[in-house]
Parts: structure tokens; C-alpha cells; sequence
């Protein structure tokens, strides 16, 4: 099987982390859930206080049968912290949207809500999702960022260029949920080697 022939168990029994940052490109992130939920993954959402005012908890609660993580503390399903609980049990964390404060979080190491801090956990492949205005992703402490990111091995995904929230063209457009579905099936799915012919 190839990562692109995908049936309902090509993730079965893989733990995909899902984190959502602050950002209107948070609706394609339902998207994503919803379509690894339906190759078998195991999803857990992680999302930060200002992603839920776009996207409600209750929305990936339903597409992943499983409780959202929006707080650090006083969650009883993780008396030890649902940054370290999932991150021994996840193969992979992916950031959509991963907003430019996200980003200079991560590449700064901080630390200061569920988020950011499953990610400094997660010792696992992670693969980030950038989503911003235009002139944001320009910035040069951005590019710094994420140059940061990609150097402590971190894989971007996007972002595309296109139509923005802010009704102007140009690139900082999160990648579409198949891109990143499938930057996912690369990371998970091994590709069947070649048969040698006799």
C-alpha cells in the first residue's frame, strides 16, 4: 500500500495530537480531524483559549469521541498533566493553524499554556501548520521562527498563497486539510519497498 490509498485502518492504532492555535483557518482543521478519525486514528485535540473563539470544543469533541484539552490545570483525566499523559502516548503532534504566536513560542521554547507546553513535551515528529496575514508571514522575526523551528526538526506544511481572512491576496493561507492529511500519511504510513525481481 502506498501513503495515497488510504482505507479506513491505514492509521489504526496511531495517536495523532491535534493542536489548534487562534486562527480563522481553524475550520479546515475540523476537516483534517474529521478525515483521520475516519482512517482509524486516535485524535486528541489540544486547543488554545483564543482558537475557541473561532472553532468550539464542542465541535472536535464530536468528530473525535474524545475530550478537548483547553486548560493546564484540573483536568481529572490527567491527574499528571495532559501535557505529559498524551505526549507518551501520541506518534505524532500537529499544530493547524499554527498562528505566528504559536510559532514564536515553540521556537522560543516557552511554555505557559496546554499548548505550548504538550509541545515542548512531545518528544515525537511534529509538523506545524503556519496560517497569517501576509505582511505577518513576511516579517522577518517569522521567517527567524520558523527557520528556528525547522533546523530543531520540526516539518512545515504551507502556508499557500491565496485569499486571505483579511480580503487581500497573498501567501499565508493554511495548507488545505488533504496537503496536511497527507504530510501526515508520510510521517505514519510506511511505504512498501520495492519488490525485487527474481
Amino acid at each position: 500500500m502506498t501513503v495515497t490509498e488510504t482505507t479506513p485502518e491505514v492509521l489504526d492504532g496511531r495517536e495523532v495530537l491535534i493542536g489548534v492555535s487562534g486562527g480563522i483557518a481553524s475550520y479546515k482543521t475540523a476537516i483534517l480531524v474529521s478525515r483521520l478519525v475516519q482512517d482509524g486514528a486516535g485524535v486528541t485535540v489540544v486547543m488554545t483559549e483564543a482558537a475557541t473563539r473561532f472553532v468550539g470544543a464542542a465541535t472536535f469533541e464530536a468528530l473525535t469521541g474524545r475530550g478537548v484539552v483547553t486548560g493546564l490545570f484540573g483536568d481529572p483525566r490527567f491527574p499528571l498533566g495532559a501535557h505529559i499523559q498524551l505526549s507518551e502516548r501520541a506518534d505524532l503532534l500537529v499544530v493547524a493553524p499554527a498562528t505566528a504566536n504559536f510559532l514564536a513560542r515553540a521556537a522560543g521554547g516557552l511554555a505557559d499554556d496546554a499548548l505550548s507546553t504538550l509541545s515542548l513535551a512531545f518528544s515525537g515528529p511534529s509538523l506545524f501548520a503556519p496560517a497569517m496575514n501576509a505582511t505577518m508571514w513576511e516579517n522577518a522575526a517569522v521567517q527567524r521562527n520558523c527557520q528556528q523551528l525547522s533546523d530543531d526538526g520540526v516539518m512545515l506544511v504551507g502556508p499557500g498563497e491565496g485569499w486571505l481572512s483579511c480580503r487581500t491576496q497573498g501567501i499565508g493561507r493554511m495548507a488545505e486539510a488533504a496537503e496536511i492529511h497527507a504530510a501526515i500519511l508520510q510521517q505514519l504510513v510506511p511505504v512498501d519497498p520495492p519488490v525485487p525481481n527474481d
